[in-house]
């Protein structure tokens, strides 16, 4: 069986309470891991709350990076769901751990879209191309 994306869940317990409640970090810290890994940005956006929790998005080419936080419990919620195999999102997940201070962290990778294919072929995977607009 061939996939086309893998999708890693990550708990991050025992946070910094200061860094996963601050809307500008946590979207700083969000960008420089994506491009760290290698993924193509497409866009994001981030929201907090109040008094606590800060949400957010990273769309990238190969699929996104999310994130919930709860600064009150110094935890915070990652959902990192990548297409093809040109990205290693495990790179996203330990940057991020050392941003928010994390020493606590708990992972579940998945495998998405699998399809049997023919012995030696592999699923072609076409990168997300951003539509123009006239």
């Amino acid at each position: 069986m061939e996939a086309l994306g893998r999708q890693i869940l990550v708990e991050f317990y025992d946070c910094k309470e200061s860094t996963i409640n601050d809307v500008e970090y946590i979207e700083t810290s969000m960008l420089d891991a994506t491009r760290a890994s290698g993924a193509t940005i497409i866009s994001q956006n981030f929201h907090k709350f109040s008094p606590y929790g800060v949400s957010g998005v990273v769309v990238i080419a190969e699929s996104h990076v999310a994130i919930h936080t709860w600064p009150e419990y110094n935890y915070a919620a990652v959902d990192i769901f990548t297409c093809g195999d040109t990205i290693d999102p495990w790179i996203i997940q330990e940057l991020l751990k050392e941003k928010f201070e994390s020493k606590n962290v708990s992972s579940m990778e998945m495998k998405r879209g699998l399809f049997k294919v023919p012995h030696g072929q592999r699923l072609m995977f076409k990168p997300a191309t951003t539509k123009q607009t006239t």
